[in-house]
């Protein structure tokens, strides 16, 4: 058995030929595709985060409207750039959001990609302190969000507050119960996968890697993930950790799906260059009738290590268009691979 879930990078366009011409298109459409997503049986409606772009920037309000208009579906992000981000403000949101959906938040959270303009973590006041990068910065910032989600006190209360206080050092409100053990950490290398381990979030891996080694993608993923489950068993924790992998996969079911993702049968893994010098690998993405596709998927070793399958959608296809892409991989592929 695995979760089902989608993941969205919520774009939108003013071509004619998009369905979301704007925010709002996004932001409603992202409400709507969830709910719908619960009512089919899958498991988790996630977003991606990017900032300057057209695309959803500040999940938390998506997250929290998401949660009061559904009742069982996790709620999360795949994934949220700390570089951006104040933790203790980030804690207080989703302390909001995973009350409002009763504790169903799943918040990914990573150093982030390269984003539409230059370091534009400075546009939002943040700058790593010397002799750091900011992918120390991330770390830094996650490493106190971390710790203020645990819910002790440590804020020196005014001896004349406004209102009265509990006793004590104070928290971060509201504190939502069980959301520290609900974070996960999007790595980019078998590196950070043992960091994320060592710090006790789950893991999320995306569509691409650092190419560590040359093997195909599915291959390197695979191998990340156990470096994290063995480093998470070395870190003594108690609680067993989760694991997800992104993937893009189209069930050919009609004509209308040959039409739009038929040539992506013929895909292949794909290497690049993200900042700079950092060689990557991207992962294929799979497209064909079903029967293949059980065929295909079983052959990948990343999602059979994994317990959460995330699946990319093209959110500029509609609601009703991205439901069919997501039933067709609940009824027609994943039973067949005993996820179901």
């Amino acid at each position: 058995m695995k979760k089902i879930g989608f993941l969205s990078f919520g774009h939108w366009s003013d071509s004619p030929h998009s369905q979301t011409r704007t925010a709002a298109d996004t932001l409603l459409q992202s409400i709507d595709l969830a709910v719908a997503a619960e009512e089919l049986g899958a498991d988790g409606a996630y977003f991606r985060v990017h900032h300057f772009a057209r695309q959803l920037a500040s999940p938390f309000p998506l997250l929290a409207a998401v949660g009061a208009k559904t009742e069982r579906i996790e709620v999360g992000t795949g994934v949220i750039d700390m570089r951006y981000e104040n933790p203790m403000y980030m804690a207080e949101d989703a302390g909001s959001a995973d009350l409002i959906a009763g504790g169903r938040l799943q918040l990914g959270i990573s150093r982030g990609s390269p984003e539409q303009v230059v370091d534009g973590w400075r546009y939002f006041g943040y700058q790593p302190a010397e002799g750091q990068t900011d992918a120390d910065m991330a770390r830094g910032h996650s490493e106190v969000f971390l710790k203020v989600l645990e819910g002790g006190g440590f804020a020196q209360p005014n001896p004349r507050p406004m209102f009265p206080n509990p006793p004590g050092l104070l928290r971060v409100e509201p504190h939502a119960p069980g959301l520290r053990d609900r974070i996960w950490w999007g790595a980019g290398s078998n590196g950070t996968a043992v960091w994320a381990a060592e710090q006790g979030m789950n893991l999320m891996s995306s569509t691409l890697k650092f190419d560590e080694g040359g093997a195909p993608f599915h291959v390197q993923q695979a191998d990340q993930i156990r470096a994290f489950r063995k480093a998470w068993t070395e870190a003594g924790w108690e609680r067993e950790p989760r694991v997800s992998v992104s993937r893009s996969i189209f069930a050919i079911t009609t004509d209308l799906d040959d039409a739009y993702f038929g040539d992506d049968g013929e895909s292949r893994d794909s290497v690049g260059f993200i900042d700079g010098p950092t060689k990557a690998i991207f992962g294929r993405s799979y497209a064909a009738e079903p029967d293949v596709l059980v065929e295909q998927l079983a052959e990948d070793e990343a999602i059979a290590e994994a317990d959460t399958l995330l699946l990319t959608v093209p959110n500029q296809l509609g609601v009703e268009y991205n439901a069919h892409v997501l039933e067709n991989i609940l009824v027609h592929v994943a039973p067949a691979l005993g996820w179901r």
